[in-house]
């Protein structure tokens, strides 16, 4: 079956009329720029965000460690998320910062492309604040990592997007 297919009774686009999971097929759709950002927030310890200040992480350079794993994880989205679509990703900017409540996550994905970019957006942001905890655990065995969320997009036929007080 070739071009978009219909959501199923339920309004589920990766829903059959059966009720089984599918790729939905995006073949009959525009091409177009589409970008989209992700953020969240590894919640850490006082002490272990003066620890990242000062620069003495054990492991190393805790955020540089975790944009890189970030910018991998946008290039894998599809093999970690059954249904996504692979992409060719044109750009994938990964920030992580130092705030007085942990790290900052964030990141933004681009693409021309069928379909968008936010499940790469939200992979990058959620595999680059596991690698903050991977990199501070032996400091702060209470991180939390929080807050991911699609923070905007552009492009595609639903048009651009911005979170409410983003």
């Amino acid at each position: 079956m070739s071009g978009e297919q219909a959501p199923d009774a339920s309004g589920l686009t990766h829903l059959d009329a059966s009720g089984q999971a599918r790729m939905v097929d995006v073949s009959a759709k525009e091409v177009t720029v589409r970008t989209a950002t992700a953020a969240g927030l590894v919640r850490l310890s006082p002490a272990c965000v003066a620890t990242l200040r000062a620069g003495d992480v054990p492991k190393g350079d805790a955020l540089a460690v975790a944009r890189i794993a970030g910018i991998m994880a946008a290039k894998k989205t599809p093999d970690l998320v059954p249904l996504c679509h692979p992409l060719m990703i044109s750009g994938v900017d990964v920030q992580a910062e130092v705030t007085d409540e942990g790290v900052a996550l964030r990141a933004t994905v681009r693409t021309a492309e069928r379909t968008g970019v936010e499940m790469e957006a939200l992979t990058a942001v959620s595999v680059a604040g596991l690698t903050v905890v991977d990199m501070v655990k032996a400091i702060d065995r209470d991180a939390v990592i929080t807050d991911v969320r699609v923070i905007a997009k552009s492009g595609g036929r639903s048009g651009d997007y911005r979170r409410a007080g983003e």
